[in-house]
């Protein structure tokens, strides 16, 4: 089965959902991205899909790419320069926890939104919405397709 198909359409839509509403409080973009397998070290291979996805072209550098691997039940929260320099110390690290106790349940979908809306909180601290803003990421899930 490919990552696409166990994420039906109303599931996407609440992935969905929680980025727009977080978006709407902040400058920041938030994009998730799924694939089935990681064949490389977690962190790189998200590093990899940040730039493929073009997070780091953002105005403020305040992108942040959850990245999933779900048959491997692997992840990594990524932000860039941005926002790194604004969050306190283990904030991603509490992020992930929060996103695994779902992950460990199988509860993916309700994980994925719990993280979009904590990352969403710091993103809203750190850059708030200014009447100028303009969604510069697509808020529809991102899907790596099987080699």
């Amino acid at each position: 089965m490919m990552a696409e198909e166990a994420f039906n359409e109303e599931k996407q839509a609440a992935i969905r959902n929680a980025i727009q509403q977080s978006e709407l409080a902040t400058s920041g973009e938030i994009k998730v991205h799924i694939e089935n397998h990681c064949k490389e070290e977690t962190l790189d291979r998200a590093a990899y899909i940040f730039e493929q996805l073009k997070m780091h072209e953002t105005a403020l550098r305040n992108g942040v790419l959850i990245y999933l691997a779900i048959k491997d039940r692997q992840f990594a929260i990524i932000g860039d320069i941005g926002i790194n320099q604004k969050v306190k110390k283990g904030f991603w690290d509490s992020t992930s926890l929060l996103m695994m106790n779902y992950f460990k349940n199988g509860e993916f979908t309700k994980g994925l939104v719990e993280g979009i809306l904590t990352v969403g909180q710091q993103l809203k601290t750190h850059f708030p919405y200014k009447a100028d803003d303009q969604n510069e990421l697509s808020d529809e899930i991102s899907f790596g397709k099987d080699v």
